[in-house]
């Protein structure tokens, strides 16, 4: 008999893994039947526990395991005092690299509504290049863009060149911001605080792709006159049905590896 999924949310790409789960074999029922369950898929980045949640976790057999992408302090606390196991599927390295694709499309999309300007012939710095500063920098080089990247690590400069791009140092920042109007971040610390942004010319826009709390000083950037977006969950907002299918890829890969996939098939 098919393992039976309890698919949590009713978002687009909770959906789509839901479907991407039928779609393999599975049985996937709702909230309302989780007892049935034998995994549950959480939402993902949920920072708080909603009432969905809530009635799941009350319902579900013991030991179920629970699947969750990045869950909040509150989540956690909420699964440990229901004494259930929970993996973090977003804690795979093959999901952040694939989850990279839909994340660079989301960061063009919004460089295509936001800017005046054609990607191709326009200059770019995009901040990092470990998986998202890559899948970035290779779409804007494709697209006729000029691509600079600045990182700390000299072995990241290096590959940034190897594949067409200029490359400075994370710390050349404060002579090379003058030169860009459009600033791509993707490093989760501070690397444009007030006085980096001061460096930048009028009207420049700053994509920020890093999670919270993202690496610009969004406050002084507002002060200063520069539209800076922190672009988060661009997977789920942009292609939904994309996420989602690699969400329940990744899930499925987690329990074949545990080997808890087929046992009672």
């Amino acid at each position: 008999m098919p393992k039976t999924f309890c698919v949590v949310g009713h978002d687009a790409r909770q959906r789509a893994a839901a479907q991407a789960l039928r779609t393999a074999g599975y049985r996937v029922v709702g909230p309302e039947t989780a007892a049935q369950a034998d995994y549950v898929l959480l939402p993902m980045s949920q920072e708080r526990v909603s009432d969905e949640v809530a009635r799941t976790l009350q319902a579900v057999r013991p030991g179920t395991l629970l699947l969750a992408g990045r869950p909040g302090a509150p989540v956690r606390r909420a699964v440990q005092e229901a004494s259930l196991p929970m993996i973090d599927y977003f804690r795979r390295p093959e999901l952040e690299c694939l989850n990279a694709v839909p994340t660079a499309e989301g960061c063009l999309a919004m460089l295509l509504q936001l800017r005046q300007r054609t990607i191709w012939e326009s200059d770019f710095l995009v901040l990092g290049y470990g998986r998202v500063g890559r899948a970035v920098a290779r779409r804007l080089e494709l697209l006729g863009g000029h691509v600079t990247v600045t990182a700390r690590s000299a072995e990241q400069r290096a590959n940034a060149r190897c594949a067409g791009h200029h490359a400075a140092a994370l710390q050349a920042l404060e002579t090379i911001l003058p030169a860009f109007d459009t600033v791509i971040n993707t490093i989760p610390a501070m690397v444009l605080p007030r006085t980096l942004l001061q460096k930048l010319p009028p009207e420049a826009l700053i994509i920020d792709l890093a999670s919270q709390p993202g690496g610009t000083d969004f406050a002084a950037a507002a002060e200063l006159g520069i539209r800076a977006e922190h672009a988060l969950a661009l997977p789920g907002k942009c292609a939904p049905r994309t996420a989602g299918t690699l969400i329940a890829q990744t899930v499925l890969a987690i329990l074949e590896e545990r080997g808890s996939l087929h046992d009672e098939q």
